[in-house]
C-alpha cells in the first residue's frame, strides 16, 4: 500500500521526523510547526501577489519570523552579554540581561532550509507548492533535520511530491554510504578526539607542538565527523528514495580558499554564496564592495556557527583571506606566480589550521592563549600521553585520508561492489566496516555540529 502512494509515504515520514525531534525536546517542535506555517503561507502570498510592494511584505513576513526565531534562542544572549560587558566598562552596570533559554537543535539548518524556499519564490526561480503535507514533510525531514545537508526545495519538494521507487542499486549505495560514514565518524573522528579534547582542555600547560598537532589532528576530526554524518544523512535519505547533494570533496585538497570552500560544508558555502553574497551585490558593484561583502559574508558564516566571538573571528580569518586571494586575482598576479601555485595547498592548509584553533577554543582566551603558542613556536617534542592510542590515531588518520582519497577520486566502493548490486560484496564490506565500529565505539561522542 505505501509503495504506490506517496501521500501516505509523505504522512509516515512527517510523524517519524516529528517523533525523532521531539525525542529530544517535545516543547521545541512547535517551533518548527509554526515556521513551516509561516512559510506555507509566506511562499503562496509571494507568488499571488499583483505587485512588488505586496511581494515584499510576505518575504520580510519570512524572514523576519524565521530569523527571530533564530535571533533569541540563538544570539539573545550572546549580545546581551557583550552589551552588558561593554557598559561596564563605561561604569555602568546594567541588571542581568540575559534568558535562560535553550539552544533548539537543528535551528541553524531548518532555518536556512526554510528561508531558501520564499527566497526562491520571490526571485522567482520556483513556484510554491500547494501541498501542505509535502512542504511539511520537507522542511522536518528526519535525515538531515539537525545537522543537514542543508537542502533547497528546488531539489528535495519535487522529490517529495511523486511516487518513489527503490531500487536495489539505491539500497546498495545508501547502506554503503551509511556504514561509510559510521566509519568515519566512530572510527576515525573519535579516535582522534581522545588527544584533541586533552590538549584543549587546558592549553596553557602545553607546549607549542602539542597544540599544534592537536589542532591539525582536529582539522580532521571535524572533517571525519561531519563528513560522516553527512554520509549516514545522504545514505538514510537515499533507502527512503530521496537524493540529497553531495556535501564534501577533498577539502583540504585545496590550492586556495576559494577552492576550499568549493568543497567544504558544500550546502552552506553555496548558501552564504547564493543567498548572502550575491543578495549583498556580490562582485557586481566593484572591486572594494567585492571585499565588503566577502567579509561580511564569511563573518555571518561563523556567527551562524555559533554565538561567540570566537565564531565572528574564524569567519573573519576566511573573509579576509578570500578577499586577499579575490585582490590578487584583480591584478592577474596569478600569472606571475604560476612556476610556484604548488605553494597554495600548504598555504590554504595552514590558514584553515589557524581558524580552526578559534573555532575549537571554548573561548577567546583560550584561543589566544593556543594561538600565542603556536606563532612562538617552541622545537620540543608534543605531548604523547598514551603513545598507543596516539599511534592509533595517527595510523587510522592516514588510512583515512587514503581513503577518501580514492573514494571521491577512484570511486572505489563501486569498483568494489561492482555495477550490479551483488549482496555477498555489499554484506561483507557493511559487516567488516560494522566490526571495526564495534571494537571503537567505548570512544563515540555526540556529532560536533550537532551544536550548532
Amino acid at each position: 500500500m505505501l509503495q504506490n502512494n506517496f501521500r501516505l509515504q509523505n504522512i509516515l515520514l512527517l510523524l517519524a521526523s516529528y517523533i525523532f525531534y521531539a525525542w529530544w525536546d517535545y516543547r521545541f517542535l512547535s517551533l518548527i510547526i509554526i515556521s513551516s506555517c509561516i512559510d506555507y503561507i509566506a511562499g503562496l502570498q509571494i507568488f499571488k501577489a499583483s505587485n512588488q510592494s505586496r511581494r515584499k511584505f510576505w518575504l520580510y513576513v519570512s524572514l523576519i519570523a524565521n530569523l527571530g526565531f533564530l535571533g533569541v534562542f540563538k544570539y539573545y544572549n550572546f549580545f546581551a552579554e557583550s552589551f552588558s560587558q561593554l557598559m561596564n566598562q563605561a561604569g555602568w552596570q546594567p541588571n542581568d540581561l540575559t534568558l535562560n533559554i535553550i539552544l533548539p537543535v537543528g535551528i541553524s539548518f531548518y532555518t536556512f532550509q526554510t528561508l531558501s524556499y520564499t527566497i526562491d519564490i520571490y526571485r522567482k526561480d520556483f513556484q510554491p507548492t500547494t501541498n501542505i503535507l509535502s512542504f511539511f514533510t520537507y522542511i522536518a525531514f528526519f535525515p538531515q533535520l539537525v545537522a543537514g545537508p542543508i537542502e533547497r526545495a528546488s531539489n528535495l519538494l519535487p522529490q517529495m511530491e511523486r511516487k518513489r521507487n527503490l531500487s536495489k542499486e539505491w539500497i546498495k549505495e545508501g547502506l554503503v554510504q551509511i556504514v561509510i560514514g559510521l566509519f568515519r565518524k566512530i572510527v576515525i573522528a573519535d579516535t582522534i578526539a581522545a588527544y584533541v579534547d586533552l590538549i584543549y582542555a587546558d592549553v596553557g600547560i602545553y607546549n607549542s607542538s602539542s597544540i599544534l598537532l592537536a589542532t591539525f589532528l582536529y582539522a580532521f576530526q571535524i572533517y571525519f565527523d561531519f563528513a560522516g554524518y553527512s554520509d549516514i544523512a545522504i545514505g538514510s535519505a537515499k533507502l527512503l528514495g530521496f537524493k540529497f547533494h553531495q556535501n564534501f570533496n577533498l577539502p583540504y585538497f585545496s590550492k586556495s580558499l576559494t577552492e576550499f570552500w568549493r568543497k567544504w560544508h558544500m550546502s552552506l558555502s553555496f548558501w552564504l554564496r547564493d543567498y548572502l553574497y550575491i543578495s549583498l551585490g556580490g562582485n557586481r558593484k566593484g572591486i572594494k564592495i567585492t571585499y565588503r561583502n566577502l567579509l561580511l559574508t564569511m563573518l555571518l558564516g561563523g556567527l551562524w556557527h555559533g554565538s561567540s566571538w570566537n565564531f565572528i573571528i574564524w569567519g573573519g580569518i576566511h573573509g579576509f583571506v578570500l578577499a586577499i586571494e579575490k585582490y590578487i586575482k584583480s591584478k592577474s598576479f596569478s600569472i606571475k606566480l604560476k612556476p610556484i601555485n604548488f605553494l597554495g595547498y600548504p598555504i590554504t592548509f595552514a590558514v584553515v589550521l589557524l581558524a580552526w584553533v578559534f573555532f575549537r577554543a571554548q573561548n577567546l582566551t583560550i584561543a589566544t592563549i593556543a594561538i600565542k603558542k603556536i606563532l612562538l613556536f617552541e622545537w620540543t617534542l608534543p605531548y604523547m600521553g598514551d603513545i598507543n592510542a596516539l599511534a592509533n590515531s595517527v595510523l587510522l588518520l592516514t588510512l583515512g585520508i587514503i581513503f577518501d582519497y580514492y573514494l571521491f577520486k577512484k570511486k572505489i566502493t563501486l569498483e568494489l561492489l561492482g555495477n550490479q548490486f551483488n549482496i555477498v560484496k555489499t554484506s561483507f564490506i557493511c559487516s567488516f566496516t560494522i566490526l571495526l565500529i564495534i571494537l571503537f565505539y567505548s570512544t563515540s561522542n555526540n556529532f560536533i555540529y550537532f551544536q550548532f
